[in-house]
């Protein structure tokens, strides 16, 4: 049995140097770099979540053919992490600081500042982390979903086609800040696009106004969907339109936050259910990363493994319990899927290895 397609359905990608991206990108890679130290010196993950960051826009002047920076965006990333083993003393902000700045060095036209306040952990947190099976070091739970629907592989294929060197060779304005919208309407779909033009590579209003419709062609024809792109356009002058100096709207007025952005799978998909956990910065035995992650790989697993057309996993922990041994998984399944729970127990059983692969992904 087909899963039910509903009449309307929203889908939404977030490019990677949307602000909201940014933050879960830089607080994920401080957790990686942080888990990888702990690795190396301690053979263990220790205590840390770093999962509150903050991007505070700057502000730019721009103008067609170039532009200028006047203030950097200032990225703050706060939160816990063990900082000292005995009398060993771990560089936590250098790690973190580091880590931040060597992401960020791929946006080589924008301005930052980083700030990061990290604080030691909460004592009763930082014992779960001592003992010898990986235990659950909050209540939470994750979700997820597979296979995609169309419009979802839509989305995520037009963002993905956006953010490709290739693309980006074609069209040397098109910015790493873009944002696809996608809408359907019983079989009818449209995609809205905002994508932040770099204004050295803009002549004026006019190659402004054929890029854009160079760039609607392309999708419209490749992806045969009706588009529209930067709407709120008026073409005034270059302030009225979506030009950046950097190709990021950081420079000028949008902040980000971490949390707000895609989920596990690349998108945000308001007709599914979703877990509002920020994923991105904490620790692999918290299980609002954890489960959204082995939630989707459950989902994955049970849809290619079986006859199941459509999988959708809940999975709960409960503070203190080992992470193997989840309060509940919960599988709705559209098809024939009889392995499905030898599928969930085997991927339970593969915690560890899981931990570490998403550690050095």
């Amino acid at each position: 049995m087909k899963e039910k397609k509903e009449v309307v359905e929203l889908v939404e990608k977030k490019g990677t140097g949307h602000p909201d991206t940014l933050c879960d990108s830089l607080c994920e890679e401080a957790s990686k770099a942080l888990s990888r130290y702990y690795l190396q010196h301690f053979g263990n993950v220790l205590h840390h979540n770093i999962d509150k960051g903050l991007l505070v826009a700057g502000a730019s002047k721009v103008r067609f053919g170039g532009g200028k920076i006047k203030k950097p965006a200032e990225v703050i990333i706060a939160g816990r992490a063990t900082s000292r083993v005995g009398e060993h003393i771990i560089p936590v902000k250098k790690i973190i600081t580091g880590a931040v700045k060597g992401y960020l060095k791929q946006f080589s036209l924008a301005r930052f500042k980083v700030v990061v306040d990290v604080k030691p952990g909460a004592a009763n947190l930082v014992e779960v982390f001592k003992r010898k099976i990986p235990v659950a070091n909050d209540t939470s739970f994750g979700v997820s979903h597979f296979p995609l629907s169309y419009l979802e592989s839509l989305v995520s294929e037009v963002g993905i086609l956006i953010d490709s060197e290739s693309f980006r060779k074609d069209y040397p304005a098109v910015g790493r800040d873009f944002k696809v919208m996608g809408f359907r309407h019983g079989d009818k779909v449209v995609l809205t696009l905002a994508i932040a033009f770099i204004s050295k590579f803009v002549k004026d209003m006019q190659h402004y106004k054929a890029l854009k419709e160079k760039i609607v062609s392309e999708v419209r024809q490749k992806f045969k969907v009706e588009v529209f792109l930067n709407t709120l356009d008026s073409y005034e002058d270059a302030s009225s339109v979506y030009l950046t100096v950097s190709g990021l709207s950081a420079e000028q007025g949008d902040d980000g936050q971490v949390g707000r952005g895609n989920r596990f799978n690349g998108l945000i998909t308001p007709n599914r259910p979703m877990s509002l956990e920020a994923l991105a910065g904490k620790n692999v035995n918290h299980p609002g990363k954890l489960y959204q992650i082995l939630a989707y790989k459950i989902a994955k697993d049970v849809y290619e493994k079986t006859n199941a057309d459509y999988v959708e996993v809940k999975m709960l922990a409960q503070i203190g319990r080992p992470l193997s041994e989840p309060q509940v998984v919960s599988l709705r399944i559209e098809g024939n899927a009889p392995k499905a729970e030898s599928i969930v127990r085997e991927n339970l059983k593969n915690i560890r290895k899981i931990q570490k692969e998403i550690v050095f992904s």
